[in-house]
């Protein structure tokens, strides 16, 4: 706990069995609560690892609900088990999970309500391994993301998101996609609402077993960004009214 806050760690997985230990590894229990995986019906055995390493709560989607279906389950069973902050870590060890303190007292100290881990302050994402391309795209989208919903982040495509539990209760993120762009839509949600978004600067690592998605899903996600970011400015200026940001 920090200030009397419950502090649970949510790990969407999905065949994450051969990196959930060394992240698990790096979690600090002296402020962290619980852990909460949820396998998106992975072809590995990440569900049994995981009971392996004593994590309480370990749930198994009998069929894949994609990237966004995951964490909506995540969501839902932390704040169902009393949670006050939410700290969403990749379990594919991309993001160290010694970056969760810092995160966290943010939000216990009502700093922030929502801080994001971004791998583009300072130099941490090429540093990291981040593929050229992978970077100038996420650098253009969050160019034309900030112009549009009016926002200065340094990027929205992180992975490594904390909330407190009134921003995730303020938002109908059960009504956004169950695919990738379910980041962008919360982001964009969270800004609509009025909330300011903090970032720290973040490490990241790139190798073979961490989580990517192929050139198809990234054109797919990258034209769903763009059409979430309209959707935000004419939601704003009332030429439409859209039931996600209610």
């Amino acid at each position: 706990m920090i200030n009397n806050k419950k502090v649970v760690v949510v790990m969407p997985a999905y065949n994450a069995s051969h990196t959930l230990e060394k992240t698990y590894a790096e979690i600090p229990f002296d402020i962290v609560d619980d852990v909460v995986v949820v396998d998106d019906c992975s072809k590995d055995d990440t569900s049994e690892k995981a009971k392996s390493l004593g994590i309480k709560h370990v749930i198994r989607h009998e069929q894949n609900k994609g990237y966004g279906g995951n964490q909506k389950t995540c969501y839902d069973f932390a704040l169902k088990i009393g949670a006050d902050i939410v700290i969403m870590v990749h379990p594919d060890y991309q993001y160290t999970p010694k970056l969760i303190p810092s995160m966290c007292y943010l939000i216990a100290n009502d700093v922030f309500q929502v801080v994001l881990g971004s791998r583009i302050l300072g130099i941490g994402a090429l540093k990291g391994g981040m593929p050229l391309h992978k970077y100038i795209a996420n650098r253009i989208l969050t160019f034309i993301q900030n112009f549009l919903i009016g926002a200065k982040l340094s990027e929205y495509h992180t992975g490594y998101r904390a909330f407190s539990k009134e921003a995730i209760q303020a938002i109908n993120y059960q009504q956004n996609s169950d695919n990738f762009v379910f980041d962008n839509q919360m982001l964009s949600q969270l800004i609509y609402k009025g909330y300011e978004i903090g970032e720290v600067s973040c490490p990241t690592k790139y190798f073979a077993e961490a989580s990517s998605i192929n050139l198809i899903d990234s054109s797919i996600y990258g034209l769903g960004v763009l059409k979430v970011s309209l959707q935000h400015r004419l939601q704003k200026w009332g030429v439409l009214n859209l039931s996600t940001y209610k």
